[in-house]
């Protein structure tokens, strides 16, 4: 699949916007490990394979295990994930599916059950600065790395 456009070429002040809020994420205080996996589930479950790879990547850089990534879709049947890190996935997923249904009081207790009011909105400033991510690299088919390799070799 070719890429659509290069929104970094197209329009580099929106990049620039979107890298402001991925800042403050970076530095908002969360576990840089946590954030990766919500990054990763968010990620998985709107099909970004550039966001995949390059948060993927990231989580292995920083310690992250493969039976924890690999698990990760199903993270709701393992017992490789803190009860803080199943909090926060929870409303990752219920953040990033929110046209579905609207998010539950049980997974907004359970949030709070495991993060401060601070942190809950660090944590959903951060799902929504990975949605904004996916869809602009889903929507106009940001090339991953193995992609760019592979389409010039052909």
């Amino acid at each position: 699949m070719p890429q659509r456009l290069n929104v970094f070429q197209v329009a580099p002040a929106a990049v620039n916007a979107v890298l402001g809020m991925q800042n403050y994420v970076e530095e908002c205080g969360l576990e840089h490990s946590l954030l990766e996996l919500v990054k990763m589930r968010a990620s998985q479950i709107n099909g970004c394979a550039y966001c995949l790879h390059m948060h993927s990547a990231d989580a292995r850089k920083a310690g992250e295990t493969e039976a924890r990534l690999y698990l990760l879709s199903a993270w709701h049947e393992s017992e490789l994930y803190t009860a803080r890190e199943r909090a926060a996935l929870r409303w990752t997923e219920a953040l990033t599916r929110l046209s579905e249904a609207s998010v539950s009081d049980e997974a907004f207790a359970e949030l709070r059950e495991h993060f401060s009011e601070a942190e809950a909105v660090n944590l959903s400033v951060a799902i929504g600065a990975i949605n904004t991510w996916n869809r602009i690299n889903a929507g106009f088919r940001a090339r991953h790395p193995q992609d760019r390799q592979r389409s010039a070799a052909a």
